[in-house]
């Protein structure tokens, strides 16, 4: 892999344009979301697409993050997503909208059909090739398992969540787009300088690093230390870029998915 191959395609960067430069037209609030997330329209050239936009004046302060920095973070994930190739994380810019800046990301339709990849399924009754995660039970007492599928596509995810070190990867972070591509979203309490990483996805944990993601952890370490970096120092402080740059060395030293911590909860809450 070379940085050739991870620069934006023609319809990413048409994409791009539009997040960019696209005429707002907000439909709504998320209102399940901790921080204020909208959806809205961004319209150029007579193209119209649907985009998710979260002002930096709408989010809720936390104790461990540098207030203001999530939707810098939003980007950088995306940033690090394109540069491995994968393209997990949709399309994200940092650009002013109706409330001020913030960030701007490409909506994701789910097909009414798509298989859901996690979620809680009956502990007697886990599909075959699924990995159980957690115990649970549901009001009236009956077990359940937290769970996700052995699939490739969530492993590159799992992959990618531990370089950016996310925080809170749910399950209803984990889309199925039209393609039966794989996107994640919701990355503002990723690049932490401590360990936090938080997820759904420890199916793989402990064992070997598939070779695909071997080989795109070589060729992501080349790219923090140049262009990437310079891309990312715009949205992270060089401390965060180090540390993203340490995750990645770690990872390739040891060639396999990384244990939960005993030090903090492995998985977020709510875990959809």
């Amino acid at each position: 892999m070379t940085l050739s191959d991870t620069r934006p395609s023609a319809e990413e960067n048409a994409a791009l344009r539009l997040l960019r430069e696209g005429e707002f037209a907000l439909e709504g609030r998320l209102v399940d979301a901790s921080n204020t997330t909208l959806r809205g329209t961004l319209t150029l050239d007579g193209v119209t697409v649907r985009c998710v936009y979260k002002p930096v004046r709408g989010e809720r302060p936390l104790w461990d993050f540098p207030d203001g920095t999530l939707a810098d973070r939003e980007v950088a994930a995306y940033l690090v997503s394109r540069a491995t190739g994968w393209d997990l994380v949709p399309p994200t810019v940092l650009r002013d909208g109706p409330f001020g800046p913030g960030s701007c990301q490409l909506w994701i339709d789910e097909p009414d059909d798509a298989e859901p990849l996690v979620g809680f399924v009956p502990a007697d009754a886990v599909p075959p090739r699924w990995f159980p995660i957690a115990a649970a039970r549901d009001d009236d007492g009956t077990p359940y398992a937290l769970a996700h599928a052995d699939d490739p596509r969530l492993a590159r995810l799992a992959v990618l969540d531990v370089v950016l070190n996310n925080a809170d990867r749910k399950g209803g972070h984990v889309l199925v787009g039209p393609d039966d591509r794989i996107h994640g979203v919701d990355h503002g309490v990723t690049f932490h300088v401590e360990e936090k990483l938080r997820t759904v996805l420890w199916g793989w944990s402990g064992r070997q690093l598939p070779g695909d993601a071997v080989r795109m952890l070589d060729a992501l370490a080349g790219q923090v230390d140049g262009p990437l970096g310079e891309e990312l120092a715009a949205h992270l402080t060089l401390t965060e870029i180090r540390r993203l740059a340490d995750r990645i060395g770690v990872l390739r030293d040891t060639g396999r998915f990384p244990l939960p911590s005993p030090d903090w909860p492995a998985v977020p809450w709510p875990p959809i």
